[in-house]
């Protein structure tokens, strides 16, 4: 039996959504005549109170193309040092937009609106770029799935409006903050400027993610979309998966968080773990002794059937899922207890 914890972006349909996608009505959606398509981004635009919504292929499309609707080359973005945006997209932020990246040296991912007020300014200056953008991303995927905390996202909010800065959300794992938090998406919809959603890692759907916001914005975001390549034809196949999740498999992302903070309690408990970060949701964040090297630790694991990932700087990232059974879960914590 193999278990994969590589990431929650390993999962397959299930048969009901296998089922919901092959009975989906599809047309050609560059000519925004899929009927699924357009469904699933009323549905999300609604969901969150938004104006409208945009399905794109990859959450770093999605991403990618809020950045660009927001900002003109030469212009700085604000994020984490650890935001997926800077980290893991490739350098995308600087060869699609050509922006320059204010890296804030936040805690988990998660910086706070006094450290984006003391580093914003620098408008009237010619040395400086035109401040424009603020990035967040709620969970914070290196910082072990961590929420962030509401009423500091508001105060970040204030501190970007009298800056005019816009305010862009990376929602890739947001609905598991929401299960976490008791959290809605209006909640977040009132408060960002854009929001990528995936589709595809907990909510279970093989491909997609959604950007939402203002017509305006959405508008940009399409031809930005068509520009990097990412104008889909019978893409109702796929909405109709996201659709499924949206409806089917939200509340279950509880599931993943209890598994999760099961695994940690283990870890916490074996001689050969160093530390293990805090746990919120469905990702486990820890380090081996020093005595171990991660690779190591990893490769013997492997042999075990269990994928693990390294996330560098000594992380090795567990990350629970829809696929992740009872069954599995068991046999983990007798490996990880057993090593």
């Amino acid at each position: 039996m193999e278990i994969n914890l590589i990431s929650d972006t390993v999962t397959k349909p299930t048969q009901g959504m296998l089922e919901a996608m092959m009975n989906a009505k599809v047309g050609d959606d560059v000519f925004k005549a899929d009927p699924t398509v357009n469904l699933l981004q009323e549905k999300v635009a609604d969901m969150f109170g938004m104006e409208a919504a945009l399905f794109f292929p990859s959450g770093t499309m999605a991403n990618q193309t809020a950045i660009k609707i927001h900002t003109q080359p030469g212009d700085r973005m604000f994020c984490d040092k650890w935001a997926h945006v800077y980290n893991y997209e490739g350098g995308g932020a600087a060869f699609n937009a050509g922006v320059t990246s204010c890296l804030i040296d936040g805690d988990r991912g998660m910086f706070t609106a006094e450290q984006l007020e003391s580093l914003v300014g620098g408008r009237n200056d010619i040395h400086t770029p035109y401040s424009r953008l603020v990035c967040v991303e709620n969970t914070t995927n290196k910082g072990g799935g961590a929420c962030w905390d509401f009423e500091e996202l508001q105060k970040i909010q204030k501190v970007a409006k009298s800056n005019d800065l816009t305010y862009h959300l990376d929602g890739a794992r947001l609905f598991n903050a929401l299960v976490a938090k008791n959290e809605t998406p209006k909640q977040y919809g009132e408060l960002f400027d854009t929001i990528s959603v995936c589709l595809s890692k907990g909510l279970g759907a093989p491909v997609g993610s959604v950007l939402v916001g203002s017509k305006t914005h959405i508008e940009k975001a399409l031809r930005v979309r068509k520009l990097f390549g990412g104008g889909m034809r019978q893409a109702g196949f796929l909405a109709a998966a996201g659709i499924y999740a949206l409806d089917n498999q939200v509340e279950r992302l509880a599931e993943d968080h209890q598994k999760a903070k099961e695994i940690g309690k283990i870890l916490e408990s074996c001689s050969y773990v160093k530390k293990v970060e805090s746990i919120e949701t469905n990702i486990v964040i820890f380090y081996v002794n020093d005595s171990i090297k991660p690779d190591d630790f990893m490769k013997k694991m492997a042999d075990k059937g269990v994928l693990l990932i390294s996330m560098g700087e000594g992380k090795i990232r567990i990350v629970t899922h829809l696929d992740y059974t009872d069954e599995m879960h068991d046999k983990l914590l007798q490996e990880l207890k057993s090593f």
